[in-house]
């Protein structure tokens, strides 16, 4: 759990008072790999912290699956629109290796907002930097080629490439693995 904290403490400082009631609503959860957190169709009613592991989201498909985001540990996951919104999520998240989470629920996160003096400035940062994440990801599919994306990964992500399967990269850069390896053979 100190990782939570010193996570959250490079976003803003957070007092002993407000730290012991935030994390007094967390709750640990150990899952093996490949352990659906959130299926598709279901509502998002958690915020989680990835202590250990590796998470990916994705679309399911029946021929190959839509992956456009993978989250490591020190790092926060949810499905942010569903769990806004309480709509059914569009997408599943499932663990790539053995995972250990940190959980908050909608309604205990909304009391943490209310009563700590640093709870709303910490749930904003959060919202902005996803915010920046996602609008990054969108500009780069767009802008750039399948070959800019996969060096821009390998190169701000290099773990990803060591610990995730290609065919899960090659979803994620928008290419299918034939054509991840051809990327691959002409950069090396």
């Amino acid at each position: 759990m100190n990782e939570i904290r010193r996570f959250i403490e490079n976003i803003t400082p957070m007092n002993d008072s407000d730290w012991l009631f935030f994390s007094s609503k967390l709750q640990e959860v150990k899952l093996k790999k490949h352990s659906i957190l959130l299926n598709s169709g279901d509502v998002e009613n958690h915020l989680s912290f990835i202590s250990k592991g590796i998470v990916r989201l994705y679309i399911p498909r029946e021929e190959s699956d839509l992956t456009f985001g993978f989250v490591f540990e020190n790092e926060f996951v949810t499905a942010y629109d569903s769990f806004l919104t309480q709509v059914p999520s569009e997408y599943q998240i499932e663990t790539l290796a053995e995972t250990v989470l940190w959980k908050i629920s909608l309604e205990d996160l909304q009391e943490v907002y209310e009563r700590t003096s640093s709870g709303n400035i910490i749930g904003r940062r959060m919202a902005e930097n996803m915010f920046l994440l996602k609008s990054k990801r969108e500009l780069s599919l767009l802008s750039k080629t399948a070959e800019e994306r996969y060096l821009d990964l390998f190169s701000s992500r290099p773990k990803l490439l060591q610990q995730i399967p290609l065919k899960y990269i090659a979803s994620y850069i928008g290419v299918t693995p034939q054509a991840l390896s051809r990327i691959r053979r002409r950069i090396t």
